[in-house]
């Protein structure tokens, strides 16, 4: 079987340009989701390089569950993305207002921060 490893990590690289070029269109809700994206798909290639199956989209677990234990800084940097994943996307998210309302460039600066320190941990593992 075909490790495809390389693929999620690709797509995991391509997504946190996505979240770059999101927060440059000040689509923030976007730039948030995609850096959850990136970092959720880098994890699942370090599991998949390790020869483990990998699923779910909750990036602390995903962490939490490697063999080798992250830093716990980058695990709870995981939990922050989490909250991206789902009311980025949907307007049920919020008490009230559409998603793109509730953030800002705050949030998308802090998310592909996070998630480029995710990138740079897989990366080093997988080297």
């Amino acid at each position: 079987m075909t490790n495809r490893a390389p693929d999620w990590f690709a797509q995991a690289e391509r997504d946190l340009q996505q979240a770059e070029a999101s927060r440059g269109d000040e689509r923030h809700e976007w730039a948030c989701f995609a850096a959850q994206q990136s970092a959720e798909q880098a994890v699942k290639a370090l599991h998949l390089a390790l020869g483990q199956e990998a699923w779910g989209h909750v990036v602390a677990r995903l962490l939490s569950e490697l063999p080798t234990p992250p830093p716990p800084d980058l695990v709870e940097k995981g939990r922050a993305l989490d909250a991206f994943y789902i009311p980025t996307r949907h307007a049920n998210g919020h008490p009230e207002g559409p998603p793109f309302e509730h953030y800002g460039p705050l949030q998308s600066e802090e998310a592909i921060r996070y998630a480029r320190e995710i990138v740079e941990f897989v990366r080093s593992q997988m080297a």
